[in-house]
C-alpha cells in the first residue's frame, strides 16, 4: 500500500511543475505581438498573445471609396492571419506539454 501512496505524491508534484510551465508558457505567448497580415500587407492587424486587437494599419490603396466590400475582405484576412498565427503557436508551445494528456479546454 505504501508504494502507492508515494507515486501519487510524485504524480501530483510533476502535475504542479507542468501546471507552471504551462502557465508561463502563456504568459510569454500572451506578451508576444502576433501580426496579421493581408495580401500586399494592404491591412495589417497586430494582436497581442490573449487575442487582443492592438493595431490595424489599412494603406491608402486599400481604401476604395467604391468598393467597401474589399476593404472588409482585406481587414477580414489580416484579422484571421492573426488569429491563427496565435492558435498556432499556441498549439506548439503547449502541445509538447499536453501531448497525450486529455486536458478540457486544451
Amino acid at each position: 500500500m505504501g508504494m502507492n501512496g508515494m507515486n501519487m505524491g510524485k504524480l501530483m508534484k510533476q502535475a504542479q511543475e507542468m501546471q507552471k510551465k504551462l502557465a508561463s508558457e502563456q504568459e510569454t505567448i500572451d506578451q508576444t505581438e502576433f501580426v496579421g497580415k493581408a495580401p500586399k500587407e494592404l491591412v495589417t492587424a497586430t494582436f497581442t498573445g490573449d487575442r487582443q486587437l492592438k493595431d490595424l494599419q489599412i494603406k491608402p490603396e486599400a481604401i476604395d471609396s467604391s468598393d467597401t466590400e474589399m476593404l472588409s475582405d482585406l481587414v477580414i484576412s489580416a484579422v484571421n492571419d492573426g488569429l491563427n498565427q496565435i492558435a498556432e503557436t499556441t498549439k506548439s508551445k503547449m502541445g509538447k506539454y499536453t501531448q497525450g494528456m486529455n486536458i478540457p479546454g486544451m
